[in-house]
């Protein structure tokens, strides 16, 4: 058996092995086809269920995307298909109890399959009601957006607050870089950011080893961090929708998840930018705002979380310290790829800013550079400091 650092990420699926962290690493995924024109790779996923009745998720734009072709190929070979699509209009979707709830109610009695077209909103709304009812779901990847096509965590809004369920990994994953290219180039970009973001939190989790002597398993960075190079290394063909930079955007943000999924935790993927991201999301949906694409709010959060990390470079330990790149580095690729570089881009005000510099850390209970800032009472100052910078 290869080892999974030498793997391409079609031959992970349903793969284990023992590790040297001295866990054993297992990846609940049957199916994964990443690649130019693969979306008829949904026939033999989807095979074992022929006979029973399965249910389609996508909303107006996925739909058009991806949905259409799908339902076709799915209904040609004789499965039997319920399609329903979210009315969304020129609106974002929100997973909330809302949208849930009507998801719930659209699933007909001995549903056996699942299979959602769509990114974030979609892929987390299935995978929380595959988690509940126990139907297995298929992600059908209609752009390059975010690293939750491959991960167990279901990112929701409840009650106004934004809560990562414990939902289920997919059973297969189809991610067709012709239709993923044609993604809004928004889309694209914030992708990008959510890769990006990858970099800080590895260096957060040497971080969180060193000081708290929180579980690390340095395969499972060497995974992510090689994933992270190739997109890093293409992020100027993104901008004119290069389809080699495509698909190793999308291939390193499912080995991303692919990462969380083997190690059980989301820390090789998420840190204190994404503590930032979701309290920015919480305040513009309490507010009735638009609140930004996920990894738009990510890769904008990155150099931010890099300069708490220079300020507070005596605290930090070396080896971590020297994982972590700089600010100018992070928003010179944000730029190159086109992509928003500060708050003030997305229309974050200077009071909510500095309020999530000082307040973001208790956003989910992990460790991170902003809690050592709370413990080494420097987070007032370097909130004043990052704010002064970008606000004047």
């Amino acid at each position: 058996m290869k080892n999974i650092l030498e793997m391409n990420i079609n031959e992970m699926a349903g793969m284990e092995f023992d590790c040297s962290c001295g866990r054993h690493h297992k990846l609940d995924i049957q199916h994964i086809a990443i690649g130019k024109g693969v979306l008829p790779e949904i026939l033999p996923m989807a095979a074992p269920f022929k006979g029973k009745k399965i249910l389609m998720v996508s909303d107006d734009n996925t739909f058009a995307a991806a949905g259409q072709k799908t339902f076709d190929l799915l209904k040609k070979e004789g499965h039997i298909v319920k399609s329903f699509v979210f009315k969304t209009g020129k609106e974002m979707l929100i997973p909330d109890e809302k949208a849930l709830g009507r998801l719930f109610m659209e699933m007909e009695p001995n549903t056996a399959l699942i299979v959602a077209v769509g990114s974030g909103s979609i892929n987390d709304m299935c995978k929380y009601m595959s988690a509940r009812t126990g139907v297995p779901y298929i992600i059908v990847c209609t752009a390059p957006s975010m690293d939750g096509y491959a991960s167990d965590g279901a990112p929701m809004i409840c009650n106004g607050f934004k809560i990562s369920f414990v939902a289920k990994l997919a059973y297969g994953i189809v991610g067709d870089t012709d239709i993923m290219k044609d993604a809004p180039m928004r889309m694209i970009q914030a992708g990008f950011g959510d890769v990006l973001g990858k970099a800080t939190a590895l260096a957060e989790w040497k971080m969180a080893r060193e000081l708290v002597g929180e579980y690390y398993c340095d395969t499972i960075v060497q995974l992510v961090e090689k994933a992270l190079k190739k997109a890093i290394d293409n992020a100027a063909g993104l901008a004119v929708r290069d389809e080699m930079a495509i698909q190793y955007l999308i291939e390193a943000l499912t080995l991303t998840g692919v990462a969380m999924g083997l190690c059980g935790v989301s820390r090789p993927a998420s840190g204190a930018e994404h503590m930032l991201s979701h309290y920015w999301e919480m305040y513009y949906i309490a507010h009735n705002r638009f609140p930004e694409f996920h990894g738009i709010k990510v890769g904008i959060a990155t150099p931010i979380i890099c300069q708490v990390f220079e300020l507070l470079a005596d605290k930090i330990p070396a080896e971590a310290m020297a994982s972590c790149p700089s600010r100018q580095q992070m928003e010179e690729l944000l730029k190159m790829a086109g992509a928003p570089v500060l708050p003030t881009d997305i229309g974050i005000e200077r009071a909510l800013f500095r309020e999530s510099l000082i307040g973001a850390w208790k956003v989910r209970s992990r460790y991170s550079v902003l809690q050592l800032a709370v413990e080494k009472e420097r987070i007032n100052e370097i909130a004043d400091i990052i704010t002064e910078r970008i606000y004047g």
